[in-house]
């Protein structure tokens, strides 16, 4: 059996990830499907943090820009993540995986407070860790939150995993002559503005010397092949060997 590549990864997942095909809220089936994709993945002998956004329940940029104010409504953003976490711990818990939950805003009847070290010791004893209410700060996305937490952990790695099969040029859903990257620098996605996670992420990653993988999550096992070596989704790393980076357009 091939052994995993990582020692250590962060899964992060956005909101709309948990909501299927309803356009709204959580959708039981769905959340059962990513918790078994955790778990395959999890077989393989790997230690698993997951970072979820709040977008299919509350997303505090749109409602700040219907007039609530904006460290509100990111509050209100975080509350919406730490009710993703809770329904994923609960469908992973029915598949006998132990778990904790640890959030940025404290709600001891909830989830645990979040606490570094105490999250690497729950890791190194083969828990799942569920990180939510983002950093704890308005202002700051959920991808800033899993750059942050995976560093703090020791993660070899970031896992986005998305609706897409990679990073494009630009949404391969709705153009389709976008063009698939396998590898890139972290300059370049700050300099073409690909959307593969904020600017504030992506310099995180960058200073850290942290590797993201973007990567179809709604495809079956492709979480559990990636720990296992396979090229699957893009990669962003600092330096790419043979790489001539994203052409500008004439």
């Amino acid at each position: 059996m091939k052994k995993p590549i990582y020692r250590r990864v962060l899964l992060k997942l956005s909101g709309e990830a948990l909501m299927g095909e309803r356009g709204y809220g959580i959708d039981p089936k769905t959340v059962t499907y990513m918790a078994e994709e955790i778990k395959k993945a999890y077989s393989v002998g790997v230690e698993i943090a997951v970072v979820i956004g709040g977008g299919n329940i509350f997303r505090g940029m749109e409602a700040a820009e219907q007039g609530i104010e904006r460290a509100t409504a990111d509050y209100m953003g975080m509350l919406a993540t730490v009710m993703n976490a809770l329904a994923l711990q609960n469908a992973l818990e029915k598949l006998n995986i132990n778990t904790r939950v640890q959030s940025a805003i404290e709600m001891r009847e909830l989830a645990e407070p979040y606490i570094r070290r105490r999250a690497i010791r729950h890791l190194e004893k083969g828990r799942i860790v569920i990180f939510a209410a983002g950093t704890g700060n308005p202002y700051f996305t959920t991808d800033t939150a899993a750059a942050l937490r995976a560093i703090e952990i020791g993660a070899d790695v970031i896992l986005k995993g998305t609706k897409v099969d990679g990073i494009y040029s630009s949404d391969p859903l709705k153009d389709p002559n976008a063009k698939k990257f396998d590898t890139l620098t972290y300059m370049d996605v700050i300099r073409y503005s690909l959307k593969v996670m904020d600017s504030t992420a992506i310099t995180l990653c960058m200073d850290n010397n942290l590797p993201i993988v973007v990567f179809n999550i709604n495809k079956s096992d492709n979480l559990k092949k990636i720990i296992l070596g396979e090229k699957i989704g893009s990669i962003v790393l600092n330096e790419v060997e043979e790489y001539a980076g994203v052409q500008e357009e004439s």
